[in-house]
């Protein structure tokens, strides 16, 4: 009986634990939605991106990713942003999808612009960068027909001098 008791007081010291643990994570990991106002920006390519991406400004997060659709007519990606009321972005803010590393997550870097004004709340991010795919890259690169050399250009041997003729001056 005394047994069952402590692996009982056991379990819920473990459970305890593992709850605060999660209670920790989730505070520290600024998965939250930021909330403010939302603007929207068009993009050909939005992979990795997702809603809840992060939305950062020089590596600081100021809001959140909240949605993706397609316009119908255009067939652009169009991503809806919440931003910190905080925030206030100049019209000619350039919006990016990077990636957090070469395999890791991605997230919209917003890149402010120098204008005075700025863009309202409900507007649109009018200049963007779409993601950009890295088995693209490494097909491009490896399917790529290697440049045609010219005679004499780098990586070609010296030529043995002919019988006959004169050295090349140094």
């Amino acid at each position: 009986m005394r047994g069952n008791v402590i692996e009982t007081v056991m379990g819920a010291v473990v459970i305890l634990a593992a709850a605060l643990f999660l209670v920790f994570a989730y505070k520290t990991s600024q998965l939250r939605a930021v909330p403010g106002y939302q603007v929207t920006a068009e993009f050909a390519r939005v992979d990795g991106i997702r809603q809840g991406s992060d939305v950062r400004i020089a590596g600081i997060k100021i809001g959140s990713v909240v949605g993706e659709d397609l316009d119908p007519k255009t067939f652009l990606a169009t991503v809806r942003m919440s931003i910190d009321p905080s925030v206030n972005l100049p019209n000619d803010t350039v919006a990016e999808i990077i990636s957090s590393g070469l395999l890791g997550d991605k997230y919209m870097s917003l890149v402010p612009g120098g204008s005075d004004k700025v863009i309202p709340p409900g507007g649109k991010i009018t200049y963007t960068q779409s993601s950009v795919s890295l088995e693209n890259l490494i097909g491009q690169m490896m399917f790529s027909a290697p440049a045609a050399k010219k005679p004499g250009e780098g990586g070609d041997a010296p030529q043995p001098p002919q019988p006959g003729a004169e050295p090349a001056p140094k």
